[in-house]
């Protein structure tokens, strides 16, 4: 790697939890410089404006996230069981435990829907393989009947998903801890009665 590799990677690491905490516009490069010990001229150096920072902080915090995803799923050794992983990972998000500020799907689709198109595009494209991979895991479980062949693997993924992202939205507003267990007791259900 070369130093002007490592100073960008270094750059999006000590970065990434401040955008997925206040999100794009709420980012400032003063913020970037202060979290970095780097001047503007070495931020600009290696990026060329806000925007590329800002995708890449995403990038690098979803793909943290993906990573301890998979290596959950991978201990499992049942469909439901993987499926039940997504609830136990994003449990951590609620303590801080993969990405400071929570999940960055959420956070950045708020905060770019309208503002940040690039960003957006990340977004959604991160959603899209998210629903794939869940869609894969399901028609896994209908192969070895693990669950029902009349369940739809898509709407499985899509609620899935939205009761996640749901989940964290309403227990963070609220600030209530409870509002989380209470939904993802829903979304277990949910998935028990797959099978």
């Amino acid at each position: 790697m070369t130093k002007a590799e490592r100073t960008r990677n270094f750059i999006v690491e000590k970065t990434a939890p401040i955008f997925n905490m206040k999100g794009y516009a709420g980012t400032s490069l003063n913020d970037i410089t202060a979290a970095t010990g780097l001047t503007k001229g070495s931020i600009y150096g290696n990026f060329a404006n806000k925007d590329e920072v800002a995708l890449a902080a995403f990038d690098y915090n979803f793909q943290n996230n993906v990573s301890k995803i998979e290596a959950e799923i991978r201990k499992q050794d049942s469909t439901k069981g993987k499926l039940l992983a997504y609830v136990n990972i994003y449990q951590s998000f609620l303590v801080g435990g993969i990405s400071q500020g929570g999940c960055p799907i959420l956070n950045t689709a708020i905060d770019a829907d309208d503002t940040h198109p690039a960003l957006r595009e990340k977004v959604l494209k991160a959603v899209l393989s998210w629903k794939k991979s869940i869609i894969k895991l399901v028609e896994e479980g209908i192969k070895t009947q693990e669950i029902k062949d009349d369940n739809n693997p898509e709407q499985i993924a899509l609620t899935v998903i939205a009761m996640i992202e749901g989940g964290i939205m309403i227990s963070r507003l609220t600030n209530k801890l409870e509002n989380w267990n209470l939904i993802m007791d829903s979304l277990k259900k949910y998935i028990n009665s797959l099978g």
